[in-house]
């Protein structure tokens, strides 16, 4: 809550590449720094497919206009259908986000933080509430999307946090 700027701190100060203090700048300044945040209940758009979901999600200019006037590149279709692979729902892309499994909507969020390319991606319990064979997925994604970008998982299922095979830090009443 704090790196993303929904809770300010009481004292102390958060560094993003360094230099940039987060904890003076509000929510939609810092996503725009380029952090991206999933928390535990996915959000997807129910009633629109998984493609409308990613394109909903593009980075780029959110004015009242542009959002009227928008025509979908080509080189944003290929970032989509990209993004689909990356997440593995490229046979879902014309489903409904709505009739998606618990996990493929956790895949489907995952997948609409990355169309905003962000630096670093902070994720709650991504593992809540999975089949074994969505938590198996879901940790071969993480650790694919950690290859070029950073990661922080905050999670309670120890198995999961072991598929991760990464450097752990953990956290017990604050210390």
């Amino acid at each position: 809550d704090v790196i993303t700027g929904k809770t300010r701190p009481d004292a102390g100060e958060v560094y993003f590449r360094g230099w940039i203090d987060l904890s003076v700048r509000d929510e939609a300044r810092i996503a725009n720094l380029g952090i991206g945040r999933k928390f535990q209940k996915p959000t997807v758009f129910e009633n629109q497919s998984v493609f409308d979901n990613l394109e909903l999600a593009l980075a780029g200019n959110r004015g009242v206009f542009s959002a009227l006037v928008h025509q979908l590149t080509g080189q944003q279709a290929d970032r989509i259908d990209e993004i689909l692979t990356t997440v593995g729902l490229a046979d879902k892309r014309h489903a409904i986000s709505g009739a998606l499994s618990h996990g493929q909507k956790q895949w489907l969020e995952i997948g609409m933080l990355l169309m905003q390319e962000p630096e670093l991606l902070l994720v709650d319990e991504p593992a809540a509430g999975m089949t074994d064979a969505e938590t198996e997925h879901t940790a071969v994604l993480l650790k694919q999307i950690a290859r070029t970008k950073s990661v922080v998982v905050v999670e309670h299922d120890m198995e999961f946090i072991r598929m991760l095979d990464t450097k752990v830090t953990v956290l017990h009443e604050g210390r």
